[in-house]
């Protein structure tokens, strides 16, 4: 009996916490960060950069602040990203990130602190999910639930991922490209690949070092993939004068770069996140795969937005492909669907 009791006490302290504290979720991303607030939808969204003084470790920035930073620091402060592919590389700095956007997300409603649900890749490893559980925890959290992105994606994107059915799904993030197919609201396989929008501007700015001898930094590399980057041919071709410093004469130049040109730097990329859905689809169970012939794949994430990157994966797959609405934000609106039945997921937690 008093374990009952005790069990009942506990459900409504907690209830009580839940009330008093505004629930949030979080969509910790390589390249960006977004807060969904429980009632109130996405309340931030910056990016996931901190600016450091040097010396001292002390935060001088964060978000959206510290990416204007970014190549343009003097000797005493440093700009970084605190995570890399998907994971945190950095501990301190990646508490100190989300200590700045959970108080800002909450900072005017919050009496006790927030349960908080983080998405989180798929192929982590146990280590790593402890270290985002701190992290939060430390970061102000007071309880946190970690669900895994591509799940988080398919619940934002309003796949029905609860039938006995296929859903597939592939995020396209800063750092990871996540793949799974879903049945039952459980994965049935997923596969997650450590090349993302990142690689992809690492890619352009080693083709314009090796083939123009021109340096450029990753904001404008994101800036030419944004502009004129795509999968496969355009109806028309497009060009763009880009900005650099020259590796020879260490002197500042233009050239005019092309579509033709950007699309060839991004082909390796693309070709592994290809890959990688055509292995999954190989490990798809034949009913599942049967399914697939008319749901075909969704695409959410940044990366789905490189133009014709749908029918370089239809032609590949031979599926149907699909850039879910609003892409950018479907793990974040995912995160927020739990919220309104948290206490039911913290109760059954397993890695989803």
């Amino acid at each position: 009996m008093s374990g009952k009791i005790l069990q009942s006490v506990r459900g409504r302290v907690s209830r009580t916490l839940g009330f008093l504290s505004h629930d949030i979720g979080i969509d910790l991303g390589t390249a960006n960060t977004l807060v969904y607030a429980k009632d109130r939808g996405i309340v931030l969204n910056e990016p996931s950069v901190v600016a450091l003084y040097s010396n001292s470790r002390k935060v001088r920035a964060v978000g959206i602040e510290a990416k204007r930073m970014l190549g343009r620091t003097p000797g005493n402060i440093v700009a970084l990203r605190p995570m890399k592919d998907g994971v945190i590389a950095d501990f301190d700095v990646t508490e100190a990130m989300l200590r700045y956007f959970i108080s800002k997300a909450c900072r005017h409603t919050r009496f006790v602190a927030p349960r908080v649900v983080v998405a989180v890749p798929s192929g982590i490893t146990e280590v790593e999910r402890r270290a985002v559980k701190e992290s939060a925890i430390n970061a102000g959290a007071r309880e946190v639930l970690l669900l895994q992105e591509p799940v988080a994606a398919a619940i934002g994107v309003g796949l029905p991922i609860e039938e006995p059915a296929a859903n597939m799904i592939v995020d396209i993030g800063g750092g990871t490209t996540e793949v799974a197919i879903i049945s039952l609201s459980g994965v049935v396989y997923a596969r997650s690949l450590r090349v993302g929008g990142d690689e992809m501007d690492n890619s352009i700015v080693n083709h314009l070092k090796r083939v123009h001898n021109l340096l450029i930094g990753e904001r404008t590399a994101e800036d030419i993939k944004i502009r004129i980057g795509s999968a496969t041919p355009l109806d028309t071709e497009m060009s763009l004068a880009v900005k650099g410093r020259d590796t020879i004469s260490g002197l500042p130049r233009t050239i005019e770069l092309t579509s033709n040109e950007v699309r060839d730097a991004l082909a390796d990329a693309l070709a592994s996140i290809a890959d990688t859905i055509r292995n999954t689809l190989e490990r798809c169970p034949p009913e599942l795969s049967s399914d697939l012939v008319d749901r075909g794949i969704v695409l959410a994430g940044g990366g789905s937005l490189v133009r014709n990157l749908d029918k370089l994966l239809r032609e590949r797959t031979g599926l149907p492909v699909f850039v879910a609405p609003n892409p950018l934000i479907a793990v974040a609106n995912g995160t927020g669907a739990v919220l309104q039945d948290l206490s039911l997921w913290l109760e059954s937690e397993v890695p989803r």
